[in-house]
């Protein structure tokens, strides 16, 4: 299995970015949670954001509620992270990621089984 995240780049306070995630080699992309998670400078990595398998629910740290949207495309096999407003603190290398089948726990950021390589977002103040 592999996860291909993109998207990461360096923008100025207050901008916008998307970030997408393309899995391969999973037999079916649509039965996995899937979320994003960041690691900034000096950091621990920190949940972000998942979506239900569906699409139909999605759960946010209350650090970017409200600026950032989770969505997926299961056709494609495909997660997005839309970031909006983006601050100096959000800056981190971005890592997606899907829930082993049947997970309870992906919507609290637990249960993860793969990981992309992380992309890197840099918000300059």
């Amino acid at each position: 299995v592999q996860l291909q995240a993109s998207g990461g780049g360096l923008v100025q306070a207050g901008g916008s970015l998307r970030l997408s995630c393309a899995a391969s080699g999973l037999s079916r992309f649509s039965v996995h949670g899937t979320g994003w998670f960041r690691q900034g400078p000096g950091k621990e990595r920190e949940f972000v954001a998942a979506i239900s398998t569906s699409g139909s629910s999605a759960w946010y740290a209350d650090s970017v509620k409200g600026r950032f949207t989770i969505s997926r495309d299961n056709a494609k096999s495909t997660q997005y992270l839309q970031m909006n407003n983006l601050k100096p603190e959000d800056t981190a290398v971005y890592y997606c990621a899907t829930a082993r089948y049947g997970s309870r726990g992906y919507w609290r950021g637990l249960e993860y089984e793969y990981w992309g390589q992380g992309t890197l977002v840099t918000v300059s103040s």
